[in-house]
């Protein structure tokens, strides 16, 4: 039987996020059962909700692919699962199994006619084996994981993604910087006959008017113009590059750690200068912060179920070389929910995907489960992501299994 999770690659290219390769997760449903002339872990409508599309499911589609593809944006997925709550796990969906895509959604390539109670014109394209089969639904399900219809919510904020940052190339080049602002042109420059200094004279010697910390409404100067590209109206992210982030395990350097610390939108653009206003601010902004174009990312949902039972840990070996937090928002020590953190992750982690959070015990006793997060952002050296339940406090090195 093949089955894929929803979740998808997070693509490489600047503006949109693609999706492709799945990413299985730690326990597929059981007690699988014939529906049709294909398997599936679920009970599919026998009925088609009048105007609504019906796609059958093929081998490698995913719930993240197929928005993308119909509805023109992966982080759509939940909307695809909200007129499909048969489907009780997200992360499976079976080949063979129809799916109502929705009205507005765009015509898929392969809509099939077909006979909701199981007869679907594409078949079982990509059935495991009757052993394979026999073999998952013959595995009792681990107590306390079963997944019922919870209502979708966000699993993160705004703010958890955009005043975070990122795990970065350690010799990142950003091509535009804040130069000056308006700040740094306050003070009188007066000359002439009268052989008045450019800056105020006194008692505490020359004098210039500085802003340090510039907030929102200031207006800032920037460092290109049209001949590099830049035009009124874009927005980009201030960026200020901090210390190197080092595995806590084997102290090799993962990465530069990046802080957002606002947005700045350009109003005016020169030859080779232009000039923008402070938007939003997460941090003090300062003269000489880096700009990275700025790039929406919708906030993923999600259906939040109970925790890993404390009883059943996955096995000691499962965690060697498993992803681990990283890095915490703030560079807090003990965390719990809420907080945010850095991690890395697998070449396939998508937003949305959640983690058992794991701490390794001392030789012969299993891993204590100490809590869950949820990805919020995927970038190419890891993940932006949110402690969404605990039991202890969470430190820097615990480990992640994909839940």
């Amino acid at each position: 039987m093949t089955c894929r999770r929803w979740s998808g690659v997070a693509a490489a290219a600047l503006l949109l996020w693609g999706a492709a390769a799945a990413f299985a997760a730690d326990q597929p449903p059981r007690s699988l059962h014939k529906v049709g002339d294909h398997w599936t872990a679920w009970d599919p409508p026998t009925e088609t909700p009048a105007g609504m599309q019906v796609y059958t499911v093929v081998a490698g589609d995913t719930l993240w692919g197929l928005a993308a593809k119909n509805l023109k944006n992966g982080y759509l997925w939940p909307q695809i699962w909200e007129q499909n709550k048969w489907i009780k796990d997200a992360h499976w969906i079976y080949p063979g199994d129809p799916l109502v895509i929705g009205a507005q959604a765009a015509p898929v390539e392969q809509l099939a006619e077909q006979d909701l109670g199981g007869n679907a014109a594409n078949g079982a394209a990509g059935s495991a084996s009757q052993t394979q089969q026999a073999a998952a639904a013959s595995s009792a399900p681990i107590a306390g994981t079963d997944v019922s219809v919870a209502p979708l919510e966000p699993l993160g904020t705004e703010d958890d993604i955009y005043c975070s940052g990122y795990i970065g190339d350690d010799k990142e080049q950003f091509g535009y910087h804040v130069i000056g602002s308006e700040y740094n042109s306050m003070s009188p420059r007066l000359s002439g006959a009268s052989g008045l200094r450019s800056s105020m004279h006194g008692i505490y010697g020359d004098t210039d008017t500085v802003k340090y910390d510039l907030t929102i409404g200031d207006i800032l100067y920037i460092d290109g113009g049209s001949a590099a590209g830049l035009s009124p109206g874009m927005v980009y992210t201030v960026v200020q590059p901090l210390d190197l982030v080092r595995h806590p395990d084997s102290g090799a350097v993962v990465g530069r750690m990046y802080e957002y610390q606002g947005r700045v939108r350009l109003l005016t653009v020169q030859d080779n200068l232009a000039i923008a206003e402070i938007v939003q601010v997460c941090d003090a902004i300062h003269q000489g912060a880096a700009l990275k174009q700025f790039v929406p990312e919708p906030v993923p949902l999600g259906r939040r179920t109970g925790m890993r039972p404390a009883n059943m840990p996955v096995a000691a070996s499962k965690l060697d070389g498993a992803p681990v937090i990283l890095r915490a928002k703030d560079d807090i020590v003990s965390m719990g929910n809420d907080h945010v953190v850095f991690v890395n992750t697998a070449a396939n982690a998508a937003p949305g995907d959640i983690y058992t959070i794991y701490r390794p015990a001392r030789p012969g006793f299993p891993p204590m489960v100490l809590g869950e997060l949820a990805l919020l952002s995927v970038h190419p050296r890891g993940a932006v992501a949110r402690i969404i339940d605990s039991r202890y406090p969470i430190y820097i090195g615990d480990r992640l299994d994909p839940k």
